[in-house]
C-alpha cells in the first residue's frame, strides 16, 4: 500500500514534515509505521535488553519497583524484535540525518551486525564508549572477568556522502596547559604559546626578509618558509601578537583562551552517570545523563531540526532537545513512562500539555494513552497505580514493599515553600512543607469493599493525615458508608473518587 502523502503544513505547526512536540503511547513499530520517509533529522535509541534475569525496573520519580521475567530470553530473541523496528528508523531517517544506537556488552557486537545490514557498513561512522560506571568487581557467583564499565553508542548516517554534524571540544587538562602554555601576558594575565612561523613548502610570497624592532633583519632558517605572507606578518605585528628571540626571529603568541580545546574522541569519560543524589534523578535504573543527550543532539542536529526517540523511557532525549530548541518525538509503549515524560516536560521544560497550544506550535501532547475504562483494566497494576497517582497531580509512593496502605501523595498548592515566608531571620521550614500531604490509595478493583476502606483509614490514622484520596472503578455501599463514618467519628475526610471521573477530567471540585 503507498504511503500516504504529507499535507501542507497548518499555521503554526513547528515542522513541516511531520507533528513534533508529541509523546506516543504505543509499540514503536506501530507508531513509526505511520510516518513518512526521510522525515527525521537524528535517531537515538536505548533499547532496553534483559539478558535471561529480572530486573527490578523504577519508573520515573515514583522508584515503585517490579519484578518481571525477561522477555528477550535471547540475543536471538533481541534481535528479532529489534530489527523491523530498525528497519522502520531507518526509513524515517534522512539522508543527511544521524542514527545513534545506546546498547551495553549484552549484545552491541550483535547489534552493530544487524544495523549494518540495515544502515549499510559505509554508513558505519563511529562506535562511541561511553564511562558509564566506576570501578566495581564482576567476580561474584564465581564470574572470574573484568569489570564492565562502559555501555556502547553506535552512530551510522543515513547514506548522503554530506551529514549534519557539529564538531565538539573538550578542556586542556592542566598538564598540558602548564607545559604549552606556560608563558602568561602581563597586565592581561592571558596565558599563551609560542608557535614556529615558519613552513617546510613555500605558498606565494614566503621567502621575503622581516625586519625585528630592534631593526634586526631575518629570513627563515635554511629549507623553511614564512608560513604567512608579508601582508598577513605585518597585521600580526600591528595586533600585538608577535614575539622575538634575541636573534629577532618572530614567533606567534597563540593564547589559550583563543583555542577551541581538544577535538572530541570516540571514548567518552568525562560525562558521569546519575548519582544518587543528582538533582536530574528520577530513579530509573538505565537513565541517562542529560549531559549526554545533549552532547549527541548538539553534535549530530542544528536548531529546529527533528529528533526521534522510540524508546523514550523516561524522556531525557526529549528534555535535551526541547533545552537546545529541537523539535522531537517521542515513543514508548508504557503509559506509566509517557505520563512520566509528561510531568517531566511540564515542570523540567516549563512546557505545557495542551491541544490548542500545540496546535499553534506551542505545548505538547501526548497521544494514545489507554485512557478508557475497558483499556485501564487490562494493563499491569503497578501501571494502573502510576497512571491513577500521576492523574490526580500527585507523587507515586517510592516503593511498593512496606508503603503502608498508601501508594501516593498530593502536596496542596498552598504548602509550597514559595507560599511560607518566613519572619525576619528565620528560614523557610521545609520539613513542615514535606509533611503538608494527602495519601492516596489506589485499587484496581470494580467495587472497592469496606476491608479496603479499612485498611486505608488505619493508613491515615497511622500517618496523621486528616484527608486522603481513593481511586477504583467503583465503591460498594458498604464502603461508602464506612467512609461517612470515619469522617462523623473523626472529623477526616476519604475523597472516594471513581476512573471515570478522573477520565472526564471532573476534579477540581473534587480535589479542593
Amino acid at each position: 500500500m503507498p504511503r500516504a502523502t504529507l499535507p501542507p503544513a497548518p499555521a503554526g505547526r513547528p515542522s513541516s514534515l511531520v507533528d513534533t512536540r508529541i509523546i506516543y503511547c504505543g509499540d514503536c513499530l506501530d507508531q513509526l509505521s505511520k510516518l513518512p520517509d526521510g522525515c527525521v533529522d537524528l535517531v537515538y535509541i536505548d533499547p532496553p535488553f534483559n539478558s535471561n534475569r529480572n530486573y527490578e525496573v523504577f519508573w520515573g520519580e515514583t522508584k515503585e519497583k517490579r519484578a518481571f521475567e525477561d522477555r528477550h530470553a535471547s540475543t536471538q530473541a533481541y534481535i528479532e524484535y529489534m530489527r523491523p523496528r530498525c528497519v522502520e528508523l531507518a526509513r524515517v531517517l534522512k539522508k543527511t540525518g544521524s542514527f545513534y544506537y545506546h546498547c551495553d556488552w549484552h549484545a552491541s557486537h550483535y547489534v552493530k551486525v544487524m544495523l549494518d545490514q540495515i544502515m549499510g557498513e559505509n554508513q558505519f561512522q563511529n562506535e562511541i564508549v561511553w564511562k558509564r560506571a566506576g570501578a566495581h568487581s564482576d567476580t561474584k557467583q564465581g564470574m572470574k572477568r573484568f569489570g564492565n564499565v562502559t555501555d556502547s553508542i553506535l552512530f551510522y548516517t543515513g547514506g548522503a556522502k554530506t551529514w549534519t554534524f557539529n564538531p565538539e571540544y573538550l578542556p586542556y587538562d592542566d598538564q598540558y596547559v602548564n607545559a604549552m602554555y606556560r608563558h602568561v601576558e602581563q597586565g592581561t594575565g592571558r596565558r599563551y604559546r609560542l608557535d614556529n612561523l615558519t613552513a617546510s613548502k613555500p605558498g606565494g610570497d614566503t621567502k621575503y626578509e622581516w625586519t625585528a624592532p630592534d631593526g634586526t633583519k631575518v629570513r627563515p632558517y635554511k629549507g623553511r618558509y614564512w608560513a604567512y605572507s608579508r601582508k598577513k606578518m605585518e597585521a600580526f605585528a600591528e595586533a600585538g601578537r608577535l614575539v622575538y628571540s634575541k636573534s629577532g626571529m618572530p614567533n606567534y603568541k597563540r593564547y589559550l583562551d583563543e583555542m577551541p580545546g581538544v577535538s572530541l574522541q570516540n571514548i567518552w569519560t568525562d560525562l558521569p552517570p546519575i548519582s544518587s543524589t543528582a538533582k536530574e534523578r528520577l530513579g530509573y535504573p538505565t537513565q541517562k545523563p542529560l549531559a549526554l543527550l545533549e552532547r549527541i543532539i548538539n553534535a549530530s542536529s542544528n536548531p529546529n531540526d527533528i529528533v526521534l526517540d522510540a524508546f523514550c523511557g523516561c524522556g531525557t532525549a526529549l528534555v535535551a532537545a526541547q533545552n537546545l530548541g529541537r523539535q522531537w518525538v517521542g515513543i514508548d509503549v508504557s503509559p506509566t513512562a509517557c505520563r512520566v515524560m509528561a510531568k517531566r516536560m511540564r515542570d523540567v521544560c516549563k512546557l505545557r500539555e495542551d491541544e490548542d497550544l500545540w496546535r499553534v506550535g506551542r505545548g505538547f501532547v501526548v497521544r494514545d494513552l489507554p485512557w478508557t475504562e475497558e483499556k485501564l483494566r487490562k494493563i499491569p497494576p503497578f501501571e494502573f497505580e502510576n497512571w491513577a497517582v500521576i492523574a490526580l497531580g500527585g507523587i507515586p509512593n517510592k516503593a511498593q514493599v512496606g508503603d503502608m496502605g498508601i501508594d501516593g501523595r498530593i502536596f496542596p498548592v498552598s504548602a509550597s515553600p514559595a507560599e511560607q515566608k518566613p519572619t525576619k531571620g528565620q528560614t523557610p521550614v521545609f520539613d513542615e512543607f514535606m509533611d503538608a500531604w494527602y495519601p492516596i490509595q489506589v485499587k484496581q478493583k470494580d467495587k472497592v469493599g469496606r476491608p479496603d476502606i479499612d485498611a486505608f483509614e488505619t493508613a491515615m490514622e497511622r500517618a496523621n493525615r486528616t484527608k486522603g484520596f481513593f481511586v477504583a472503578f467503583d465503591y460498594s455501599a458498604d464502603a461508602l458508608t464506612e467512609i461517612d463514618r470515619f469522617f462523623r467519628k473523626t472529623g477526616k475526610v476519604i475523597v472516594a473518587l471513581t476512573v471515570r471521573e478522573i477520565l472526564g477530567e471532573q476534579l477540581a471540585m473534587r480535589l479542593a
